[in-house]
């Protein structure tokens, strides 16, 4: 399959009650690599460069990589790790493993299978749970099949001071269980589980999740990498049925993105969920955990902390958890406002990250050019933006010709077209992200307006539904998207006026040019 994602689909159904059955054998399969489809190989007198054609990227490999590039070429197939591993005679593994999936992340590479440990680390899985005995039953259901050594793995569950028969239901399993006599919310008890846990790694699970077999062992393995602190990995949908389900399966609030990430400098706003969320248990420790007054965003908040001192995320879309979202209208509504109003609070946390809407100088020049033509009918100025436009691309080209990269006026042409429609798809989904709600208002004022806001509401979610493919039409995929659009909003406003804190909704404008993607390795 296309995009990196190792091949480990759950079963269809409506549920996920048998994602347990029967996988383990059916996906414990060697590590292997091929190219992404796309990306050109190209031999150079000093380097080796990989392409991508979209989005357009290069990178410069150190030529001791040759045989295993020239193998990726010649087969266009899969190439078993251990094969890579013999073409790189003397270099550690545990490097080679890690530079293959820089290029994973990188879109240059993809992958199937799950990386081998000579020695699994020792992992507490950790669950808070409050008055849910039926999900607490099916998750740890799901985590007696879990693809790991027994004898190095540890389920510690933390009741949140239950009401109903909660914790029956946990004592039918071989867990370890602390309860808690006053409600304390997840953060505390998530906090007193990783104090009490024996764990080199803690991994947290919410109660109304279920666990795929490989969940652990599809995780654990980017712990090679001493740099990392946290990896969180998917979170999809356990309900398959209606067609919010459907929805959620695209678009739920917890689904990172459907291809590898890593924190960047470029990039702090970068987070995983804490319903899957694996941690380093000295780093989680030596931040004192989750912050245990905040309700929502603390999984967001530990994740900053975390790059604030020094160790890197990842995001891995391989080891995957089933979530059961909230199921009805009012509820999933209810849920995307209560996340809303944490970016307030975040953002009177973490002050040094202001948000920012960026405009890159030749693109926003380009459609001010098109938008003084169009308002004044002037040939001239129309004339004057296809110009800047052959520009910018001859400029694109001699900018990655000064790196030592050699970039095609047919690859740049389709590049940078998209670089300009994206200006104006990010200005539309910053709009129906934070401003739809004044379609309501505005009419009053102006209708040529209210069409203008709705119409780049509508264009973001249309591009949203043709790139994402969801089993469902466009209208009811529109409505699922506007009801969530309204609902965040309205939870960030709620929030900016509670707190008094407007950051969140009134972004810093940043004109730059745009960035060269090119990397070397």
């Amino acid at each position: 399959m296309w995009g990196g994602m190792p091949n480990l689909m759950c079963p269809s159904g409506c549920g996920r009650e048998n994602a347990d059955q029967g996988e383990n054998s059916a996906f414990r399969q060697t590590l292997v690599y091929r190219f992404r489809r796309g990306v050109r190989y190209t031999v150079r007198k000093d380097a080796l460069q990989l392409t991508l054609n979209f989005p357009l990227k290069s990178v410069l490999i150190h030529r001791v990589w040759k045989p295993v590039l020239e193998a990726f070429s010649i087969h266009r197939d899969f190439v078993s790790f251990w094969t890579i591993s013999s073409m790189m005679a003397g270099i550690d593994s545990d490097k080679i493993e890690i530079l293959l999936n820089r290029l994973v992340r990188g879109g240059y590479l993809e992958y199937e299978g799950i990386s081998e440990y000579s020695a699994y680390p020792f992992v507490s899985i950790i669950i808070p749970v409050r008055n849910r005995p039926d999900d607490i039953f099916s998750c740890l259901q799901s985590l007696k099949s879990i693809d790991y050594d027994a004898n190095k793995l540890e389920i510690i569950v933390v009741d949140d001071a239950s009401t109903d028969h909660t914790r029956d239901r946990v004592s039918q399993f071989a867990v370890t269980l602390f309860s808690v006599t006053e409600h304390k919310q997840a953060s505390y008890c998530r906090n007193l589980g990783a104090a009490k846990a024996a764990g080199d790694i803690l991994a947290f699970i919410d109660s109304d999740c279920i666990a795929h077999p490989l969940w652990l062992k599809a995780l654990v393995s980017a712990f090679k990498d001493s740099q990392l602190g946290a990896v969180g990995g998917a979170v999809d949908s356990y309900y398959q049925a209606s067609m919010l389900d459907c929805y959620e399966t695209v678009k739920s609030s917890l689904r990172i993105s459907s291809w590898f990430r890593r924190s960047d400098a470029r990039d702090n706003f970068f987070y995983v969920p804490s319903c899957n969320l694996l941690a380093r248990r000295d780093a989680f420790l030596k931040l004192n955990g989750f912050k245990e007054d905040l309700h929502v965003g603390e999984d967001v908040d530990l994740c900053w902390r975390m790059q604030d001192s020094g160790y890197e995320l990842e995001y891995r879309p391989t080891g995957i958890v089933y979530h059961k979202h909230r199921s009805t209208l009012p509820a999933f509504a209810k849920r995307r406002f209560d996340y809303g109003t944490s970016e307030s609070v975040l953002q009177k946390i973490h002050t040094e990250r202001t948000k920012k809407l960026a405009f890159p100088i030749a693109e926003t020049l380009f459609w001010l050019l098109i938008l003084t033509s169009v308002v004044f009918h002037s040939i001239p100025f129309l004339l004057i933006g296809a110009l800047s436009f052959m520009v910018t691309l001859s400029w694109k080209q001699i900018k990655f010709q000064s790196t030592g990269l050699s970039i095609g006026m047919r690859a740049l042409l389709p590049a940078a077209m998209r670089c300009h429609f994206a200006l104006i798809y990010y200005c539309c989904a910053f709009v129906s992200r934070y401003y739809l709600w004044m379609a309501v208002i505005i009419p009053v004022l102006s209708l040529s307006g209210a069409v203008i806001l709705l119409g780049m509401h509508l264009l973001v979610g249309t591009v949203e539904y043709l790139t994402r493919k969801p089993k469902m039409n466009l209208f009811v995929f529109l409505s699922c998207f506007t009801i969530e659009q309204l609902s965040y909003q309205l939870g960030v406003w709620w929030g900016c006026l509670k707190n008094r804190c407007f950051h969140p909704i009134n972004p810093e404008i940043v004109i730059r040019s745009t960035p060269m993607l090119h990397k070397k390795m």
